[in-house]
């Protein structure tokens, strides 16, 4: 008998991605803080923002193979989360317009017996945005639960140029490679 899988998320993409991969799951939203470490880099950052989040569930599930992800956008040196409101969302896509900023997301897959981290990055590449366009998304209240606050699955597509690497990583979870994690704890084959 396999163990039962749960997301650590309340992400709807998170949840919208996993759902491809047609395993059963529950979801169990995690209660763990999520705050940048200014010791780490950015790819050790969301690997510790995503083994954070697993680590609060699997202690209340020890007997389930738990997943949990986090996703920043660093510009410049700079790392942007979610915004805190529309002043800072504004902030962030100014920041961003007609730059290249990195997307990453880290994952963390665990049971009782094994742990694996990962991380893949992204590159975005944004079209010079006009302050209609920035007022006009943010009113949508699209940016707001999204780091460096578009969502690139939604209507912040419109600000996209050009990406490079994996699309999915951008949306918050890089399916592909979970998936072949997941097959080495024996919960998915193709």
């Amino acid at each position: 008998m396999t163990q039962p899988l749960i997301l650590a998320s309340q992400s709807p993409r998170r949840k919208e991605l996993l759902d491809l991969l047609q395993i059963p799951y529950s979801i169990v939203v995690s209660k763990a803080e999520e705050k940048l470490n200014r010791n780490f880099s950015p790819a050790e950052n969301v690997k510790w923002l995503a083994e954070q989040k697993v680590r609060v569930v699997a202690e209340q599930y020890p007997d389930a193979v738990v997943l949990g992800a986090d996703t920043i956008v660093c510009y410049d040196g700079v790392c942007l989360g979610k915004p805190k409101d529309a002043d800072e969302a504004e902030r962030m896509l100014r920041m961003l317009s007609g730059q290249t900023h990195s997307v990453l997301t880290g994952v963390c897959i665990k049971s009782n017996s094994r742990c694996e981290t990962f991380f893949e990055e992204t590159e975005v590449t944004f079209w010079p945005l006009e302050d209609q366009e920035i007022s006009a998304y943010i009113a949508t209240g699209e940016p707001f639960d999204k780091a460096g606050s578009y969502g690139i699955q939604g209507k912040g597509a419109l600000f996209v140029r050009h990406i490079k690497g994996d699309y999915y990583t951008v949306v918050g979870l890089p399916i592909s490679k979970t998936m072949r994690v997941l097959k080495q704890f024996a919960l998915h084959s193709f």
